[in-house]
């Protein structure tokens, strides 16, 4: 139940305790008063603030932010960075959010009586930073999740309303930075944070300097306008004395300083009635300064009037000067609108190289952009360009913002899913610079919620870039100048300027045409309008007829025009159905060196694979990783791999082949990464081979050293995207290696001189070892191993080549059974007959042996008998051997010598000796060595 209360006088000084009055009998706790009230304590009843002053009644308002951790009506702010010094910063009228990669969190407790709400304002333009806010109670329990993500504001400040319940609310505004590279992050900004159901408040407040209430019961004080002042509790805005200025809501007035050069601009007036334009100077508005004081500067005189330059491209001029588009169908230079030709087409698009004024066909704006305030004097033409005019302050962001309300593709092209080329933006600019300027180009969906695309820092000589545009959503183009990073009261780079020269885009909707172009025309029609080519077809130029383009080629050009936009595929790669790019089905027939035929079938690598970097820190030791997604090959169809931006719930995303993003660990939004910058490395397959270049793309040997001598599989990619330092745009180069024993489908590495992947930004180098990387297995891959007979048994083996360097395709043969003869069998029959054939031998050469020693004996026998005379041999008494011989040829054989000794002994006792004789005889004598034996002959 809701209790009154006693007020109880305390003395301010211990020492004084008489006098004091007695306790007076209060209202009920929950009794409040009105907004522009208060509670008298002695009548115990509500009374209207004084002018000068305000109250909120049951709430507190906080819009003044000099300070964090004050006391205001008993409660009080804290802003804590986890692991980092910056934090919220108070920055007058609001309070900003840190802008480098911590976590900074401002929290402000109260207890309330009864339900009430807290209101407060936020402008959130930047998706690098999550931006929450939530409530905790009593329980330390939180508000709805869905709830808590703050989201981006379009355009100006947004506002957002909470319900809080009775009892304690502590209040989080908490902001995460997930940017690790040198970017522009603009803060979240927080002002006029409002609180209702808090107690009564006893007294009213006055209101701070450079604001004022004038009537009694005020809620609230309104700020004072420029060139006025006032002080604390002031009922009304006093003017700055002569030769002083002051900015709206200020306190005091301060001199103002002599003209310079820096408070003027110049500008080109609008081509008058008779055609004319002039060049004319004005003061920065709001003029601060004093030109009549001794060394100032006064503004130049007008220029003398000159022609005006013709309109832009696909404008013609009215009879009073002014420049209007040409209807559809027509061209201009300029001038005049002329009609296309039969048989040709506009092309459409918005060119702008002449500025007299800031276009508004498609809406062109330019705006300061100082303390998030915004300003209509960030740009001015200047008749050949349009230029940055000084800003308030040297740090100022001043922006030219493009928005276009969509695209659309000519009747002639063809219209299809995989075309990526939907529209294209080119300027030329110009910086000069004396300081740490900088240029940035962004793109989005909105003025507030864009991307960075290209930076340039310092000044940059005039130049071209083109940007290609993929999505129907990147409607919103800006070019942001900011002189200096470093904050200074005073403009010191006032002279530091950025030009842009000419602005063309292509294929927008709405758009105006500088030219025609032929196209093919329909067969049969009237009206000859112009039709695409069929798929597959280029238009040859002089007669606007269709022609089929080579086997095995694709169109690249959006408007294909003589057989040169036939593009041939690369190797070991098909075109698609619509003739727009090459891929691959994921396999690969390679012939070697050697002649060897080796198959590849790369399809269970062909599924999206996504890995990381090795770690990297920032300055503030944030982790972070650089992670890749790669989509190797597959077939017409197949999911590309994609890359998104997932800070905050719009987030853009971008596919192809090869991506990658920034990613850093997180636990907030139930994420355990946050995904930011995303970029293309490869949108297009160039070809496949074992080749270390191809189409202008290197993959080196020496980034990743063979190990075997199975060549790699190169993939060969590339990106459309053109930056400034990849002017030729992104490569990728995805070497497969044969690893039979890595089963892993992600065992991707970079190399070791390149953590990231790449060496100069541009050109990307991975290496994939996989098993399925490996050539399909053939017969030539393994071999067979037969067995021992045993037992009538054999086996044959089928066993895989070392090192085995396949995988997959034929499978190695089962163990095949036969029946065969034992080998000792065999080995017996082999012994026995070589015994036999030994035993045969033996005999035969004693036969022949002892025919031989009789034949010896009866020659010499004979020798002996012969009568001396030459030429003349014995009579033979006999042609039979005689009585006794055989006696005779015993005794050559009575000896104890073993029959191989005296084989042996037997050729060292003859000696043979051949003679020839007078009459042409030969005889053959044998010279007996042994005098025992000789005895016996």
């Amino acid at each position: 139940a809701s209790l009154p209360f006693h007020r109880v006088a305390i003395p301010n000084k211990a020492d004084t305790c008489t006098g004091l009055p007695d306790p007076v009998k209060g209202t009920q706790c929950t009794f409040s008063c009105s907004e522009g009230e208060f509670l008298d304590m002695r009548s115990q009843k509500c009374q209207k603030c004084a002018a000068g002053t305000y109250s909120l009644g049951t709430g507190v308002a906080f819009d003044e932010w000099d300070s964090l951790g004050f006391s205001s009506a008993h409660h009080s702010f804290s802003a804590v960075n986890i692991f980092c010094s910056s934090t919220w910063t108070p920055k007058g009228d609001y309070v900003a959010s840190n802008m480098d990669e911590c976590t900074a969190t401002l929290s402000y407790a109260v207890s309330l009586k009864k339900p009430g709400t807290v209101f407060f304002e936020y402008f959130y333009p930047d998706n690098s930073i999550y931006f929450e806010f939530f409530v905790q109670n009593d329980q330390c329990q939180s508000t709805a999740s869905a709830s808590r993500w703050m989201k981006i504001s379009e355009k100006d400040w947004s506002q957002h309303t909470v319900e809080l319940n009775k009892g304690n609310n502590v209040l989080y505004w908490r902001t995460t930075t997930y940017t690790v590279l040198d970017s522009a992050v603009k803060p979240v900004l927080l002002r006029n944070i409002a609180i209702s159901g808090v107690a009564y408040t006893s007294e009213c407040f006055h209101c701070k300097p450079g604001t004022h209430s004038t009537k009694p019961g005020s809620a609230r004080c309104a700020p004072c306008p420029a060139d006025t002042y006032s002080t604390k509790g002031a009922t009304v805005c006093h003017q700055c004395e002569q030769g002083k200025y002051s900015e709206a809501g200020s306190g005091s007035c301060k001199p103002r300083p002599p003209c310079t050069n820096s408070d003027y601009f110049y500008t080109h007036t609008p081509c008058d009635s008779e055609g004319k334009t002039q060049l004319m100077y004005k003061w920065i508005e709001p003029k601060i300064c004093n030109e009549t004081i001794e060394g100032a500067v006064v503004l130049p005189a007008s220029g003398e009037k000159k022609t005006c330059p013709p309109c832009n491209p696909g404008f013609f001029v009215t009879n009073s000067s002014n420049c209007e588009p040409c209807t559809s169908g027509f061209y201009s230079n300029g001038t005049a609108c002329t009609e296309c030709p039969v048989g040709t087409e506009p092309v459409v698009g918005f060119e702008y190289k002449w500025w007299n004024t800031i276009p508004t066909i498609p809406l062109l704006t330019c705006a300061l952009f100082n303390l998030f305030l915004f300003v209509m004097t960030a740009w001015e033409v200047a008749g050949e360009y349009v230029y940055t005019t000084p800003g308030d302050q040297d740090t100022d962001y001043l922006m030219l913002i493009l928005n276009v309300p969509g695209y659309s593709l000519p009747q002639s092209t063809v219209k299809d899913r995989e075309r990526s080329e939907l529209s294209r933006i080119t300027f030329v600019f110009e910086t000069i610079c004396s300081a740490d300027c900088k240029l940035f180009f962004l793109a989005g969906y909105n003025e507030w919620n864009n991307n960075i695309v290209e930076r340039w820092n310092g000044s940059n000589r005039k130049q071209s870039y083109s940007y290609l545009i993929q999505s129907n959503s990147t409607v919103t183009f800006a070019w942001t100048f900011q002189r200096t990073g470093k904050f200074n009261t005073e403009r010191k780079y006032s002279a530091d300027v950025a030009k842009i020269y000419s602005i063309y885009i292509t294929n927008v909707v709405g758009g105006v045409a500088s030219q025609c172009r032929r196209c093919a025309v329909s067969s049969g029609k009237a009206d000859s309008a112009c039709v695409p080519c069929p798929a597959g077809h280029y238009m040859v130029n002089r007669t606007g007829e269709c022609k089929s383009c080579p086997p095995n080629t694709f169109i690249k050009a959006q408007h294909p025009v003589g057989q040169a936009a036939c593009i041939q595929c690369g190797p070991n790669t098909i075109r698609n159905k619509a003739y727009s790019s090459c891929l691959s089905d994921c396999t690969l027939d390679m012939q070697t060196r050697g002649g060897t035929l080796l198959r590849y079938d790369f399809s269970p690598l062909s599924n999206v694979t996504g890995f990381n970097s090795s770690p990297r820190f920032t300055s503030k030791g944030l982790r972070y990783f650089q992670h890749f997604r790669v989509g190797l090959c597959g077939k017409e169809g197949q999911v590309p791999a994609t890359c998104v931006d997932n800070v905050t719930e719009s987030g853009r995303e971008v596919r192809g082949y090869v991506c990658q993003s920034t990613v850093v660990p997180s636990e907030i939004r139930s994420q355990s990464i946050v995904s930011s910058q995303p970029f293309l490395i490869g949108d297009s397959l160039i070809g496949v081979t074992t080749d270390t270049t191809l189409g202008g793309i290197s993959s080196p040997h020496g980034l990743f050293p063979a190990t075997s001598g199975l060549p790699d599989v190169i993939f060969y990619y590339k990106s459309s995207e053109t930056t400034q330092a990849c002017k030729e745009g992104r490569s990728a180069t995805i070497r497969l290696r044969c690893s039979p024993t890595v089963t892993a489908k992600d065992h991707i590495t970079m190399p070791s001189n390149c953590s990231e992947g790449t060496c100069d930004g541009c050109s990307f180098h991975f290496l994939w070892q996989s098993q399925h990387a490996c050539p399909l297995c053939t017969k030539n891959h393994y071999k067979e191993i037969v067995s021992a007979c045993i037992q009538g048994i054999q086996r044959t083996t089928y066993v895989w080549q070392q090192p085995l360097q396949c995988y997959g395709g034929e499978s190695l043969p089962a163990q095949k059974v036969s029946a065969c003869v034992p080998l000792d069998l065999w080995l017996k029959f082999g012994v026995s007959t070589g015994s036999i054939a030994a035993v045969l031998l033996v005999g035969l050469s004693c036969y022949f042996w002892k025919k031989t020693r009789k034949l010896q004996y009866k020659y010499s026998k004979l020798k002996m008998t012969t009568g001396g005379k030459e030429c003349e041999l014995p009579t033979a008494d006999s042609c039979a051997i005689m009585e006794g011989e055989d006696a005779e040829d015993d005794l050559m054989d009575l000896t104890k010598k073993s029959f191989f000794t005296k084989m042996k002994s037997f050729s060292r006792e003859f000696q043979q000796v051949s003679l020839k004789t007078d009459c042409g005889c030969e005889l053959i004598l044998f010279i007996v060595k042994d005098l025992d034996l000789r005895r016996e002959f």
